[in-house]
């Protein structure tokens, strides 16, 4: 029997527990694959809570992102066959499925195969956040080389894609973070510039990166009220994408500047990219070059152990980590 890690409440991460599952068999458009590695997300957090965009049904099983092995498929499943290494893509329902454990039940639209050059823990880390970046950035903001991107919270496995899409297209990616202690490490990832918000003066710094035009596109995780100072960030009919609402405050609409600048101010979620089947294939053919090309490669910050899950998850809420957080079967 596999382990496996459900909830039978919402709360803290307590509530998580490893449970033996009896055998499963993939029913119809499903895969049963062998878990090596999961990559851990906020939305998992919230959905644990039982604050998420969807409402916890429980019990319930957690998880978005895993890469593995195939180990049987379900009827009506020709794209994939046992031992084909793959990793699954969030765009199904944790009401449905979670694949946090040694097995996981997936449907076989949201998975996808990968080069075996890429080692699990960064199999396990590519869809949420490449997918994220992609959707907002390209698919709706259709970037181009000219422009400045604004990206809030960089530090973040989201935010460090982000860089990474916008560096490869030949954007300038203009990152924040509260404490310089992530200023070097941002750098390096392809930031152009950072901006320390504790210290320095957001509108300001990005006026002057921007010759005064200001950011095309604004990547937003934090809402709450910097979307005023957003928006005075902004370029004319710039683009604010909320993707994100790490503050947890209420977020004002900034009127006078919206009108002032004709700004376009979007709510958005990677699932309107994954519950479309043609959008979904434009971004992983796009993702799966950027990963072969070597331009878009997931930073892993640290690996947990499989019975370490609830640590994972409580260091995540830290928001000491720079990229994903992973949890590996393999780790004793």
């Amino acid at each position: 029997m596999a382990r496996v890690i459900r909830f039978h409440e919402t709360g803290s991460s307590d509530v998580l527990k490893l449970e033996e599952a009896p055998p499963t068999n993939p029913g119809e458009g499903e895969v049963l694959i062998h878990v090596l590695a999961m990559g851990l997300n906020r939305a998992e957090i919230l959905y644990r809570q039982g604050l998420y965009l969807e409402r916890t049904r429980l019990p319930s099983r957690i998880g978005y992102e895993a890469s593995g092995l195939v180990k049987a498929v379900g009827e009506g499943v020709t794209d994939f066959k046992e031992g084909d290494y793959v990793s699954a893509i969030p765009a199904f329902s944790m009401r449905q499925y979670g694949v946090c454990g040694e097995e996981a039940l997936v449907p076989a639209k949201a998975l996808a195969k990968m080069p075996e050059s890429i080692k699990p823990e960064a199999a396990a880390s590519v869809w949420m956040q490449y997918l994220t970046a992609y959707g907002a950035l390209i698919d709706i903001g259709q970037l181009t080389a000219s422009q400045a991107v604004l990206i809030t919270a960089a530090s973040s496995s989201v935010g460090i894609a982000a860089i990474q899409m916008v560096r490869d297209l030949g954007a300038m990616p203009i990152a924040t973070t509260r404490t310089a202690a992530k200023r070097d490490a941002l750098l390096e990832a392809g930031a152009a510039h950072v901006i320390v918000t504790d210290e320095e003066n957001l509108v300001e710094r990005v006026r002057t990166y921007t010759d005064g035009k200001g950011a095309d596109i604004i990547f937003d995780a934090i809402a709450g009220s910097i979307v005023n100072e957003l928006a005075e960030a902004a370029a004319y009919e710039g683009t604010i994408f909320l993707y994100g609402a790490l503050s947890l405050e209420k977020t004002p609409f900034p009127f006078r500047a919206a009108l002032s600048k004709g700004l376009s101010i979007v709510g958005y979620t990677m699932m309107q990219i994954a519950k479309d089947e043609d959008r979904l294939e434009w971004g992983k053919a796009h993702i799966l070059s950027g990963l072969e090309r070597g331009t878009l490669s997931p930073i892993v910050d640290r690996v947990f152990p499989l019975t370490e899950l609830g640590a994972a998850y409580d260091y995540m809420e830290t928001n000491q980590q720079l990229g994903k957080i992973v949890v590996s079967t393999e780790l004793a």
